[in-house]
């Protein structure tokens, strides 16, 4: 099929899945970020509802995690009923709500905006539809471009691939902001001489296996010797290889890029996107659907070729073309942000003393898991601004506490 004609079948299989989703006996409503993905989600419901859609975003004072403006734009140009609620620092008192629900170990800090984003939806509608599944079917993450830049680099001469030795990189200084170009650069860089797949566990994982054996007590580190991280990825490349090998053949275009989005399709999304989406929402009895998790579009999406996906590197170019003609220029052009919440920022201030008490507590240092040293230093670090350790902390902060409810308490 011509782009065109892949851009139509986009438009009609995504149009059909949202109509099928609207169908209730109850009030309906959508989640609206202001990225792409909610936003075509928007405004498919309205070219099919009879009223205007009821939409809800969640802002926060940090401005480098707040999408509100576009969340506004969108809810402007398909005339939404629109509500809006700030997430601000003191959530102390739906911590222990957030690991009662999640009843595991749940390590993802954007299960906080998801939980309140949740909450002042259901006080207006029982049913939201949403925007999840974008980016793993149509190549929407960063790390897809990085995938593929990796992939070029790899195909030059090898006195040009020594520039990236992890050494020389290795010098550039590393940006406090965990979403900044200079620190996902030198992140990307330092990687580059590792195997494609350990390459990509490296800037997906919060802990990599230098950092286990750092912070991993000996007990510890006897217990996952023999369970290796990338152990379960290559569980899921190996699977995408062997159903696509005779189809390569025809579909060369099919590269590691198409393999990544395919892995995170079958491990990132089910395992976190949907588990937050679906605890988070259900622990105020609402209902959300996705009309980019219609097998339809799935499928489509699968056997689309990963050119269309992305562009040179530019991301999700089928869908910037699909749905030019429904969307603001400003949502097009906009690079992709994230549903995240400014933890590290947190932590450094107004969440620094409960996250030290807890992490540091008898209690915590007691259970063995890591090493005394390591988790202070970790603290240290991040609190006085010398790394950004954001991500790992809350990890530390909700094992501990999901330890505290589920293991003490009984």
């Amino acid at each position: 099929m011509t782009e065109a004609e892949w851009c139509e079948r986009l438009r009609q299989e995504l149009a059909e899945a949202t109509k099928l989703r609207l169908i209730a006996d109850v009030p309906l409503g959508a989640f609206l970020s202001g990225g792409m993905d909610s936003s075509i989600t928007v405004g498919l419901m309205s070219q099919a509802a009879r009223e205007p859609v009821k939409t809800f975003s969640i802002g926060f004072e940090e401005k480098r995690y707040d999408e509100l403006d576009y969340a506004r734009l969108v809810a402007k140009r398909f005339q939404t009923d629109h509500r809006e609620f700030i997430v601000r620092p003191d959530i102390a008192d739906i911590l222990p709500k957030l690991v009662w629900h999640y009843d595991e170990p749940f390590a993802d800090s954007s299960a906080i905006p998801t939980y309140y984003l949740s909450k002042v939806t259901r006080e207006h509608v029982k049913v939201a539809l949403t925007g999840d599944a974008g980016d793993e079917c149509f190549a929407g993450y960063p790390r897809y471009r990085a995938v593929k830049l990796a992939g070029q680099v790899d195909k030059l001469p090898r006195f040009v691939r020594r520039v990236f030795t992890p050494g020389l990189w290795g010098k550039l200084p590393a940006s406090l902001e965990h979403r900044s170009f200079r620190r996902q650069l030198k992140r990307v860089a330092e990687s580059l001489s590792l195997p494609p797949r350990q390459r990509y566990l490296e800037w997906v994982c919060i802990f990599n296996d230098t950092r286990k054996l750092w912070l991993y007590s000996d007990d510890m580190l006897a217990e996952f010797a023999q369970k290796p991280s990338l152990r379960f990825l290559d569980e899921h490349y190996n699977r995408w290889v062997e159903a696509t090998r005779r189809e390569q053949a025809r579909r060369p275009d099919q590269d590691f890029l198409g393999q990544t989005t395919y892995v995170d399709l079958m491990t990132y999304l089910p395992n976190d996107i949907l588990v937050k989406v679906d605890i988070a929402s259900m622990a105020h009895a609402l209902e959300t659907r996705s009309p980019f998790l219609d097998y339809k579009v799935v499928e489509l999406a699968a056997a689309m070729p990963t050119r269309l996906k992305m562009r040179g590197l530019s991301a999700k170019h089928i869908l910037k073309k699909a749905f030019a003609d429904l969307l603001p220029r400003e949502i097009l052009r906009r690079g992709k942000m994230g549903f995240g919440a400014p933890i590290a920022e947190w932590f450094r201030r107004e969440l620094s003393d409960p996250v030290r008490d807890v992490l540091l507590s008898p209690t915590s240092l007691q259970r063995g898991y890591f090493r005394v040293e390591a988790v202070r230093q970790l603290l240290d670090d991040h609190i006085q601004g010398r790394a950004d350790h954001g991500y790992r902390l809350w990890a530390l902060f909700m094992l501990e506490l999901w330890h505290r409810k589920f293991l003490d308490e009984r």
